[in-house]
């Protein structure tokens, strides 16, 4: 006589949570993003749970995973206008993680940090960041250098929404400092002109009001922070160059992690240890905006 084999009850704080589905009024109206690499269209707040996952710790407070569960949606609606366009899952846009990948990522851990992510999401359904009723570029980072970077200073356009503002907690984040280090060899290959150990010496950096480098000077050379940044991969614009003749290595030190505009999200998660909601976490990243539920059926 074959074994039996019982299917396990799940309790009830094991049962997997599920993006609450839209209403009659909604469905005819849902907006559905399409994720380059994805073979079929992905509900909106479907969408989300997947941005969240992959963009932010699930260890994370929940009003932390909220704030960012909003900042994600702003950012998808107008970046693809309302589901019009196509979203790479990258960095430079937004990270998106599948139900494959989350079960692979989460292992046995799938069911409560599912439930945790959901939850996130369906607390905040629907919600969006507004300044002017215009959807905001909702940028957000990792971790700021203590002071997040204002939209000037890392393009030259003057957004009111996205102003540098203290984020001294991010000191905090395992990804605050760090330090990479190369040998002049390797160091000339990033670069397009060839450096001498001298010219180490002649470096000039200039530094915004944030503490960012603005741009490096060597000679005649000229390159802006984000450029450096790009040659190297460092985590961030905040750096310092430094040669050591003995070992012959050069040595950078960067503080921050990610571009350091809009919200940060370990700040995020120290503002919600804190006891700060999810409104107020996203009102302090940025300035004069409203939080406000999208009517799907007027766009």
């Amino acid at each position: 006589m074959g074994a039996l084999y019982v299917l396990p009850v799940l309790g009830l704080s094991e049962r997997r949570e599920e993006v609450q589905p839209p209403t009659a009024d909604e469905k005819a109206c849902e907006i559905f993003i399409e994720v380059e690499g994805q073979k079929e269209k992905i509900p909106l707040e479907t969408y989300i749970t997947g941005v969240v996952a992959a963009e932010m710790p699930v260890s994370f407070k929940k009003e932390a995973l909220k704030a960012q569960a909003i900042a994600a949606r702003t950012y998808a609606l107008k970046t693809t206008n309302y589901g019009k366009k196509a979203i790479a899952p990258t960095v430079a846009r937004q990270v998106f993680y599948d139900e494959s990948q989350r079960k692979a990522n989460w292992a046995s851990n799938f069911l409560g940090n599912e439930k945790k992510i959901v939850e996130a999401i369906n607390e905040t359904k629907g919600q969006v960041l507004l300044y002017n009723n215009d959807l905001i570029t909702a940028m957000f980072h990792s971790t700021s250098n203590g002071q997040t970077e204002s939209a000037y200073g890392y393009s030259g356009n003057n957004i009111p929404y996205l102003q540098s503002v203290a984020s001294i907690s991010d000191q905090s984040s395992p990804k605050f400092e760090a330090e990479q280090e190369w040998s002049l060899v390797q160091w000339n290959k990033l670069w397009p002109i060839q450096w001498q150990a001298s010219d180490f010496n002649r470096i000039q950096l200039f530094y915004n009001d944030s503490g960012r480098v603005e741009r490096l000077q060597l000679g005649n050379n000229v390159w802006t922070g984000r450029e450096v940044r790009t040659f190297l991969g460092i985590p961030s614009t905040d750096f310092s160059i430094v040669y050591n003749s003995n070992t012959r290595k050069v040595h950078v030190k960067t503080k921050g992690y990610g571009h350091g505009v809009g919200m940060s999200q370990y700040g995020a998660e120290a503002m919600a240890n804190d006891g700060k909601t999810a409104a107020e976490i996203l009102h302090y990243y940025y300035q004069d905006i409203e939080i406000k539920k999208i009517d799907a059926c007027l766009k």
